[in-house]
C-alpha cells in the first residue's frame, strides 16, 4: 500500500532529528518529494504511536514552531514536557523559542545520505 509506504519514509526521517531540534511537517514533505503532503505528514505522526524503532513525532512541529498535534500523537501537555525535556523553551502559546536556530531541515541534514 503506497500510503504505509509513505509513512514508512516519513518515519525514517523523523528518527533521524537529534534530541533538543525539531522541523516541522512541510520540511518532511518537502524532503520526500511531496511538498504539499505536510497534512500527511501529520497523519503519519498519528499513526507512529506504535512504530518500532519509535518515532519521536513531538519534535516535528506546525511551519510556525507551534506545537500541534492530536490526540494519536500523545496529548499536548506530554509533546509540550517531552521537548523541554530536551532543553527546548516554549512561550505560553507553544511556540518554541528560537524556532529557526533550532530548525532542523532534512532537505540540508540529509543531503548527502
Amino acid at each position: 500500500m503506497p500510503e504505509e509506504n509513505f509513512f514508512e519514509r516519513v518515519f525514517d526521517v523523523v528518527r533521524q532529528i537529534p534530541a533538543g531540534r525539531v522541523t516541522s511537517y512541510g520540511a518532511v514533505a518537502q524532503y520526500l518529494g511531496s511538498k504539499g503532503s505536510s497534512r500527511v505528514v501529520g497523519y503519519a505522526m498519528g499513526a507512529s504511536v506504535d512504530a518500532f524503532p519509535p518515532v519521536p513525532a513531538h519534535r516535528v512541529v506546525n511551519r510556525n514552531g507551534i506545537v500541534t498535534g492530536n490526540l494519536q500523537q500523545g496529548n499536548f501537555k506530554r509533546r509540550k514536557q517531552m521537548l523541554e525535556s530536551e532543553g527546548i523553551i516554549m512561550d505560553d502559546d507553544a511556540q518554541i523559542q528560537n524556532f529557526k536556530k533550532l530548525f532542523w531541515d532534512p532537505s540540508v541534514e540529509l543531503k548527502d545520505s
